[in-house]
């Protein structure tokens, strides 16, 4: 069920996730986010092995993300270990499997 709320709240929240669906609206940036959530943690040329990108364009999309809050990252040594941040990315994304991916 939907619950009203005040203008203002109402347009704040509509911004934020329309800015979380615009950062997640480009299908390779979706392959890394369910990829993340697959392993729960990779490093950028893994997960540019996986969805058959440029270790450069994987770079980009990373660090988008990164900007977006989408996802973290923890340096080990010269490896960067990246992971889903925010928890609701992972449960849309699950919602999103449930409705378009599951057989």
């Amino acid at each position: 069920m939907l619950h009203s709320m005040d203008l203002k709240t109402f347009e704040a929240k509509a911004g934020m996730v329309a800015g979380t669906l615009k950062a997640m609206g480009n299908g390779r940036r979706l392959m890394l986010l369910c990829k993340l959530v697959e392993h729960g943690e990779m490093t950028a040329s893994d997960l540019a092995r996986e969805v058959g990108l440029s270790q450069p364009a994987c770079s980009q999309h990373l660090a988008r993300m990164r900007d977006e809050g989408l996802v973290s990252y923890r340096r080990e040594s010269q490896m960067l270990w990246y992971a889903i941040a925010d928890p609701r990315v992972e449960t849309l994304l699950a919602l999103l499997y449930q409705l378009y991916c599951k057989d």
